[in-house]
């Protein structure tokens, strides 16, 4: 996927039943937080953004079809689960083909997770912050890092949360209150050792 994130979703809108230049607008909005929600689903960036394309894809040809259910407000809950299942699916096709071609690609896996994919774009972003929490974020469990996102770059409720995650609404608050503590503890450490400045 050559294009940029931000302009490659926009190609699946031109038949939206909502007006080209309102998808635009909505789309340039949440583009980047459901973008950041696909990268912690998916093994690889590239993964990322075809996640998030098929998706977009998805919501058009059912709001084109009629067959969408809600308005406009249940788009983003609509995607963000939507990226979730696909990534599950997508890392089940790749283990049934890795077991089935019997290849070892630790080395290329290894290579893809350690390619520096900036999670902040705020220009505001503290570069050594920025770093220090990426790091975190990746070094949680993927349980509690995607309720980390979801709430924080989602702007999801715990209600929300659960409903996507298939978890209870108090599950998912402590996941993420779990999660915040644990980057707590480890931007601390960063301070003590001294990796971090501030």
């Amino acid at each position: 996927m050559d294009e940029s994130p931000e302009m490659a979703p926009t190609s699946a809108a031109p038949g939206i039943s909502p007006a080209s230049s309102a998808w635009n607008e909505w789309l340039a909005t949440h583009a980047p937080r459901l973008l950041l929600f696909a990268r912690q689903q998916a093994r690889s960036h590239q993964d990322a953004e075809d996640i998030l394309q098929d998706a977009l894809v998805r919501l058009v040809e059912k709001l084109n079809s009629g067959e969408f259910v809600g308005g406009k407000e249940a788009w983003l809950p609509y995607l963000f689960t939507s990226i979730r299942r696909l990534a599950i699916d997508l890392s089940r096709r790749d283990d049934r083909r890795k077991r089935r071609e019997d290849v070892v690609g630790d080395d290329i896996e290894a290579e893809q997770r350690d390619v520096f994919h900036p999670w902040f774009e705020s220009d505001a972003s503290d570069d050594e912050t920025r770093i220090q929490l990426e790091q975190g974020l990746k070094e949680l469990p993927p349980k509690f890092a995607e309720v980390i996102v979801m709430k924080i770059w989602g702007e999801r409720t715990f209600a929300e949360i659960g409903e996507t995650l298939g978890i209870s609404q108090n599950t998912a608050a402590s996941r993420y209150r779990y999660g915040l503590e644990s980057l707590k503890r480890q931007l601390g450490g960063a301070r003590r050792r001294g990796d971090l400045s501030i």
